[in-house]
C-alpha cells in the first residue's frame, strides 16, 4: 500500500510542476530527485502561507501604531494594549522622534475630533452633578460629552548633522471660536550623548495627563514657553519646562458711538501671555519592581502683568503608579495642590485640593473587556468654606466586541458631592452604545457610535443654598456621533 501512495504523490507533485503534455510522456525519476521536488513544493507552499500571515500581522501592527502615535485615550502618553485610551481625549504633539526615524514626506496631518447630535428628552442634555470635579464627564463620558475637534499639520526636517526637527500648527473648535492652540518647533538627536533629548519652544499642549473614562486632565498647563523632554540619566528620563498661560480677551459691548452693538473682541486667544507662569517637571521611566513610576512637581507664579493684590504662588506634586500585564492595566494617581487645583496657572489663596483615583482595564478574552475608575476629590478652602466639598465618583464600562467592526458598550456612573454645609448633590448615569469601528478593540478609531443615555440627579445642596424649587433632574437622551484620532 505504501509504494502505491508514494507513486500517487509523485504523480501529483510532478503534475503540479510540469505542463500536461510533458506529463503524458514516460517519466523516469530517482528517489533523491523525488525528495527534492517534494521539498521544493512544500517550501514554496509554506513560504506563501508565511507571506500572508506576515502581511496580516504587519497591517494590524501598522493600524495599532497609527492609533497610538496620536492622542489616544490617556492622552499624554499612548498606552500599549490593553489600555485605558488619548484621548483624549485631545490630540497631542508628536512624540519626540528617535534618531532612526524615517522622516515623513510632506506634511503630516493629525487630529482628534468628535461631532454628532444628542437629542434631549429630559431635564439635562448632559447628565451632571453640581459641584463635580470635572463637570458632566465626572459621572462618565460615554454618551455624555459635547462636540468639537483639534486639527494639526506637522512638518519634519532632517539636517545634515542628523538632527531631526518638527514644526507644528494646530487649530481647535470647541466653541463658536476657532483658536490657534499650537505653533511650536522642536528638535531631537542634536547631542551625541543624549540622542533622545527633545528641545522645544513655542505654543503647545503641555503637561496635560488625561484620563479616558471620565475625560479628566488632572494637570493642565497648555501655554507657550520652552522646555526639554527625555533628558536621560541612567535610564531615568526628566522633563523640564517654563510656560505661560496664553492671554485671552474678555469681550465687552461698546455702548458709546454710532454702533452700540460693537464688541471689543470675540473672546479668542491672543498672541502673548496673560501673566500667569509655571515651572513644570516630570520624572518618568522609573521601574520599582513590577511598577512603573512617574513623579510630577510644578510651581506657579505671576509676573507684574498681574495686579499686585492678586499675585500669589502655587505648587503641586503628583505620583503615578502603573502596572501592566497581558490582560490588565491599572494606574493609581495621587495629586496634591496648594493654592490651586489641577493647574498652577489658576490660583486661589488658602485653597488645598487632593485628587486620587484608581483606574484600569481588564481583558477577559479577545472579545470582552471592562474599564473602571474610582475617584476622590477633596476641595478645601480655609477662608471660603461655603464651597468646601468632597467628591466621590465610580464608573464602570464593560465592552463586548462581536467582531472587528461591531461592538456594544455599557457605561454606568455614580457621583456624590458631599458639601460641608447645605446637604449633598448626587446622581447616576447609564449609557448603552452600539459602535462601528476601524478595528477590534477599545482603542481603535474612527468609530461611529449610536447611543441612548438615562440618568437622574438630585442637587439638594444647590436647592438649599439658592432657594431652588426643583432639586431632581431626570435625563433620557438619544444620540449619534463619530469619534476619530489619527
Amino acid at each position: 500500500m505504501k509504494p502505491i501512495k508514494k507513486r500517487l504523490l509523485t504523480m501529483a507533485v510532478v503534475a503540479s510542476l510540469s505542463p500536461l503534455p510533458s506529463f503524458a510522456q514516460e517519466i523516469t525519476i530517482s528517489q533523491d530527485q523525488l525528495d527534492q521536488i517534494v521539498a521544493r513544493a512544500v517550501d514554496k507552499a509554506l513560504a506563501k502561507r508565511q507571506e500572508k500571515l506576515d502581511a496580516a500581522a504587519l497591517k494590524k501592527a501598522d493600524a495599532l501604531a497609527t492609533q497610538q502615535a496620536t492622542q489616544v485615550p490617556w492622552v499624554e502618553q499612548a498606552q500599549p494594549v490593553p489600555q485605558v485610551t488619548t484621548t483624549s481625549t485631545s490630540a497631542t504633539s508628536p512624540a519626540p522622534t528617535s534618531p532612526a526615524t524615517d522622516i515623513p514626506y510632506g506634511l503630516k496631518f493629525s487630529a482628534y475630533a468628535r461631532y454628532g447630535a444628542n437629542f434631549q428628552g429630559g431635564d439635562q442634555k448632559y447628565v451632571g452633578v453640581d459641584g463635580s470635579y470635572n463637570g458632566s464627564s465626572g459621572i462618565g463620558r460615554l454618551g455624555n460629552e459635547g462636540y468639537g475637534g483639534e486639527f494639526q499639520l506637522t512638518k519634519f526636517f532632517k539636517a545634515e548633522n542628523g538632527a531631526i526637527w518638527d514644526v507644528g500648527v494646530m487649530f481647535d473648535h470647541w466653541s463658536d471660536e476657532v483658536n490657534l492652540k499650537k505653533a511650536y518647533a522642536g528638535v531631537t538627536n542634536l547631542f551625541e550623548s543624549q540622542p533622545q533629548l527633545y528641545l522645544w519652544a513655542g505654543r503647545d499642549f503641555h503637561q496635560r495627563p488625561q484620563q479616558d473614562i471620565n475625560d479628566y486632565m488632572w494637570m493642565a498647563h497648555d501655554g507657550q514657553g520652552a522646555g526639554i523632554k527625555n533628558f536621560d540619566i541612567n535610564g531615568i528620563k526628566f522633563d523640564l519646562a517654563g510656560v505661560g498661560a496664553v492671554e485671552n480677551c474678555e469681550s465687552q459691548v461698546v455702548s458709546d458711538g454710532d454702533n452700540p452693538s460693537r464688541i471689543t473682541c470675540t473672546g479668542g486667544a491672543g498672541t502673548g501671555e496673560a501673566g500667569n507662569y509655571a515651572l513644570t517637571s516630570k520624572i518618568h521611566d522609573i521601574k520599582l519592581g513590577p511598577l512603573d513610576v512617574d513623579i510630577y512637581a510644578n510651581y506657579g507664579f505671576d509676573s507684574k502683568a498681574i495686579d499686585s493684590k492678586e499675585r500669589t504662588k502655587a505648587w503641586q506634586g503628583a505620583v503615578v503608579l502603573s502596572h501592566t500585564t497581558d490582560k490588565t492595566m491599572n494606574k493609581l494617581i495621587t495629586r496634591y495642590s496648594d493654592n490651586s487645583d489641577n493647574s498652577v496657572y489658576r490660583k486661589t489663596e488658602s485653597l488645598r485640593t487632593l485628587y486620587t483615583s484608581f483606574e484600569g482595564l481588564y481583558t477577559f478574552n479577545p472579545k470582552t473587556t471592562v474599564k473602571y475608575l474610582l475617584a476622590f476629590h477633596d476641595y478645601d478652602n480655609s477662608e471660603q468654606t461655603e464651597d468646601n466639598r468632597k467628591n466621590y465618583a465610580a464608573i464602570v464600562r464593560p465592552m463586548y466586541f462581536w467582531n472587528d467592526v461591531h461592538s456594544t458598550w455599557l457605561e454606568a456612573g455614580y457621583q456624590r458631592v458631599n458639601y460641608e454645609t447645605g446637604g449633598d448633590n448626587k446622581g447616576w448615569k447609564l449609557t448603552l452604545s452600539q459602535n462601528i469601528s476601524f478595528a477590534m478593540g477599545p482603542e481603535f478609531r474612527p468609530m461611529l457610535r449610536f447611543y441612548v443615555t438615562g440618568g437622574k440627579v438630585d442637587n439638594q445642596h444647590t436647592a438649599n443654598t439658592t432657594d431652588s424649587e426643583d432639586t431632581t433632574l431626570d435625563s433620557f437622551n438619544v444620540g449619534a456621533m463619530w469619534e476619530a484620532w489619527f
